[in-house]
């Protein structure tokens, strides 16, 4: 584990018995010197110079959608591919703005590859760092979303995979069997896949594709083979009728945080958050718009993308060697076709 040496004062707030004759009354710590406060953010120095020159504000019709990061100095950024579609205009740390051009996207991983429209050619760009060396409880930073600050944490769970989820309905199973004639449905998530169709509670699912179904585990596993996005034809019985739906699966995370009053109040979550091949975890409080951007170690060496806002405490970034990866690939396709 790296340590980092900041200023007494970010671990104190003075306290003076003349000041405060009350035993029991204490001070307030200095906004300044709280852990993303101007002291702080300061003692970081060069990582967070590094963090800021590089990091690009993605917008479309002048609202934030995204961050990314330059990684060639001919202003190419990688950014988080389903988060920016539409993107249209890129601002830097310096307040300059430039057009945007899509170039290559890619599913795995969910990055893309934008390139910045302009005659510069020396854009500052990110130095890279070996994310496979991350450790849990080691200290990492990022941009923040006006490109004015950074913002401070520690990487809080080891590298792993993480799998595919599988398309839902957005519904919870209860009663099956040859009683009620198929599966019903007890509860429908409000605004989901299965609600926005027309399923109603009390609904019984006979069929799935057209594959007859008589349990729980059976409905769930058919409907789980398809992914997110996937259109699903559902055959139900609704008193003496018989009616069927199309319904276009949503994401099992993005749906179930529905039900998830904390989840709500700590601000939306990234749609795609699941099926990637790895991913560092860190703690940094940043918003969903926030994500797309470049991730760092003490040394201002780029360890990572941040490319998933999962809860208020929980955030996935790509390491740098996957980033680093799928980056050669785009450019071996951009200079191998010339476009």
């Amino acid at each position: 584990m790296k340590y980092l040496i900041l200023p007494i004062a970010l671990l104190f707030s003075s306290y003076s018995q003349a000041e405060h004759p009350d035993d029991n009354e204490t001070e307030l710590l200095h906004e300044k010197f709280r852990l993303n406060g101007i002291s702080t953010q300061d003692a970081f120095g060069k990582a967070r110079e590094e963090a800021l020159s590089t990091t690009v504000r993605l917008v479309r019709n002048g609202k934030l959608i995204a961050l990314g990061g330059i990684v060639d100095s001919s202003g190419y950024v990688l950014t988080k591919a389903s988060d920016c579609v539409g993107a249209r205009e890129a601002e830097t740390s310096d307040g300059k703005k430039y057009r945007l051009k899509i170039k290559k996207r890619d599913e795995a991983t969910d990055l893309a590859l934008y390139q910045l429209l302009s005659e510069e050619k020396s854009f500052p760009v990110i130095q890279w760092g070996e994310g496979n060396s991350t450790e849990t409880g080691d200290w990492v930073l990022a941009s923040f979303s006006m490109l004015e600050e950074i913002r401070v944490g520690v990487a809080s769970g080891n590298p792993r995979k993480i799998g595919r989820e599988g398309g839902v309905m957005g519904v919870v199973l209860g009663a099956d069997g040859d009683s009620v004639g198929g599966v019903r449905i007890s509860e429908v998530v409000p605004q989901a896949a299965a609600y926005k169709a027309g399923l109603l509670k009390g609904d019984v699912i006979t069929s799935v594709d057209g594959r007859k179904l008589k349990s729980r585990d059976q409905v769930a596993k058919t409907v789980g083979k398809n992914d997110p996005g996937d259109v699903v034809r559902i055959e139900i019985k609704r008193k003496d009728e018989v009616k069927i739906f199309n319904v276009t699966l949503g994401h099992r995370s993005v749906t179930f945080d529905l039900f998830n009053r904390n989840l709500q109040m700590s601000g939306p979550v990234s749609k795609r958050k699941d099926n990637f091949p790895m991913i560092l975890q860190h703690d940094l409080p940043l918003p969903k718009n926030s994500m797309g951007g470049p991730l760092f170690n003490l040394r201002g060496e780029c360890i990572g993308f941040n490319i998933a806002r999962v809860d208020r405490v929980t955030i996935y970034a790509l390491p740098s060697y996957q980033v680093r990866k799928t980056l050669s690939e785009f450019l071996g396709k951009i200079r191998g076709s010339g476009k």
